[in-house]
């Protein structure tokens, strides 16, 4: 059974009494959205005895649901929590209530009212503390040993490879950008025809689709970060996959460069993360990041002119090709 915010408070209760969630004393009093979800069906349920959150996959992206999605994605998420919870950022991520494999749900931790941190980009403004704490939490995954039968996640990662490697560069790819921002579509033209560019993207898009020995979160970006009273939670692993620490590294780093605008801050995160890694990957995959959010289908909230947006694609191309 399929279920989401549309579903009846009685259906729900009848399957999550069905999978046995359910005490038999508990009673739904209220179904909610904890916020907007990109990829999966994701509610918060509050009973007469407690709080939690159901997630549950779908053949497709929930946010978008003509594009089809492997619906075994949940999974890599049970997996991801399930090796991370003995680690020291077990606080720093929601434990699993229960997993029921079959219908795909998945029910974790109700960890409050908390926001996401996608604020930043408005604020343009990330503190030394906060990027310490994300930098020391993807140290922290990036060492976590699992083993080789650790999902590899390739259905999903094919489906973000087109998204992030191919589908932003190319000339017609049936989005027009300028329905996002006039002028963009003109913007984005000549890193679209730059044959050069395009050949390192694609040399980079292969190591993404190639197997890893290192776990990583596989989307760390802003939406995954959520907040509450100063404690930074990490969310949202589906994109998890055994691959190169340099990824997670170079999607933060694009982040927090689109958020702050400041390209400098590519070196104190190199600094602060302190084990070794290669940097020009890293770099390549900050401007790789860079490019498929200002010129790709996945958008972010963030509001820049384009003059900045012609900026970001410059520095993003620097960090790509030189």
């Amino acid at each position: 059974m399929y279920i989401d915010v549309n579903t009846t408070s009685e259906e729900i209760q009848s399957f999550l009494s069905e999978l046995k969630f359910l005490k038999s004393n508990e009673f739904i009093q209220n179904v909610e959205t904890p916020g907007e979800g990109n990829m999966n069906v994701v509610l918060r349920i509050q009973t007469n005895l407690r709080s939690f959150i159901v997630k549950q996959s779908r053949p497709f992206v929930q946010k978008y649901q003509d594009i089809a999605a492997p619906i075994e994605r949940i999974t890599v998420e049970h997996n991801f929590y399930s090796a991370v919870a003995g680690s020291k950022i077990a606080k720093d991520t929601p434990n699993i209530l229960e997993f029921y494999e079959k219908s795909y749900t998945l029910i974790i931790e109700d960890l409050g009212h908390c926001e996401d941190m996608s604020t930043l980009y408005s604020t343009r403004v990330i503190d030394k503390v906060q990027l310490e704490t994300l930098v020391d939490i993807l140290k922290t995954i990036h060492q976590t040993k699992v083993s080789d039968i650790y999902p590899d996640n390739l259905a999903l990662r094919k489906l973000n490879y087109q998204h992030m490697f191919v589908l932003p560069f190319l000339v017609d790819n049936g989005f027009s950008l300028d329905t996002v921002q006039d002028g963009l579509e003109t913007l984005s033209l000549p890193y679209k025809e730059d044959a050069l560019l395009k050949e390192k993207i694609n040399l980079v898009g292969e190591r993404y689709l190639a197997k890893g020995d290192t776990l990583i979160h596989g989307d760390f970006y802003p939406g995954s970060w959520m907040t509450r009273e100063n404690h930074i939670y990490v969310i949202d692993p589906e994109f998890s996959f055994r691959g190169f620490a340099e990824f997670d590294i170079g999607v933060l780093s694009a982040h927090c460069i689109m958020a702050t605008m400041n390209a400098n801050i590519i070196e104190d995160i190199k600094s602060l993360y302190r084990f070794d890694f290669d940097t020009k990957l890293m770099e390549q995959i900050s401007g790789i990041e860079i490019m498929r959010r200002l010129i790709g289908i996945a958008q972010l909230p963030m509001k820049r002119s384009i003059d900045e947006k012609k900026h970001l694609l410059e520095l993003a191309h620097s960090l790509i090709i030189d």
